[in-house]
């Protein structure tokens, strides 16, 4: 596992390096948030990043969403204080542990662990969601399609159905992309609802 440690500050960077190498990982690279370091660490292409900023600033913050953006890892943020409006911004941000006054070489194994396992568990969410947003998109393309047949055609909601099925399945489509096929074909004809 590729751990990238984004830090400003040697001392720190050491200690999460230290408790890293302790809990047996080695590939470890610490790279400081100055320059270009987004596209640094886009480079390194990390599975995880761990990012300590002492006290971060907004600036800050808004480093950490465009590193959030790019990378699509788990990041675990240390920070010495913190408010309610920076645990705001930093888990909008898409931090998956946020740590306040917590920089101890023997808590970083088990912050690590968290942080991929929420991040995990936010992304498979997410993908559920986008599934769901997907099947139910599909779902009202065939609902209108079958509206349009059975005006057009003047068929039943289950004999629109079948013909949508068999048309699929004989050309080799999903319905969705019949229904959809149908549904631009019949607006572009000047028909439709």
């Amino acid at each position: 596992m590729r751990i990238a440690i984004v830090d400003e500050s040697g001392l720190r960077a050491a200690i999460l390096e230290e408790g890293l190498r302790e809990a047996g990982f080695d590939d470890i690279r610490i790279v400081p948030p100055t320059g270009a370091f987004v596209a640094q660490l886009e480079r390194l292409a990390p599975d995880v990043v761990l990012m300590d900023l002492g006290t971060p600033s907004r600036d800050s913050l808004e480093e950490m969403l465009a590193v959030s953006r790019a990378l699509a890892r788990p990041i675990a943020m240390f920070v010495d204080q913190s408010d309610e409006a920076m645990i705001g911004a930093a888990i909008d941000a898409g931090v998956s542990a946020y740590v306040v006054d917590g920089l101890k070489k023997e808590r970083v194994k088990p912050i690590l662990e968290l942080a991929i396992r929420r991040f995990n568990a936010f992304s498979t969410l997410r993908s559920e969601l986008d599934e769901a947003r997907a099947a139910l998109a599909d779902r009202k393309k065939i609902d209108r399609a079958k509206a349009i047949l059975m005006e057009t055609r003047r068929m039943t909601e289950a004999e629109a159905y079948t013909l949508l099925r068999t048309t699929a399945m004989n050309q080799g489509r999903k319905i969705a992309d019949v229904a959809d096929a149908l549904i631009t074909a019949t607006e572009m004809l000047g028909g439709g609802q």
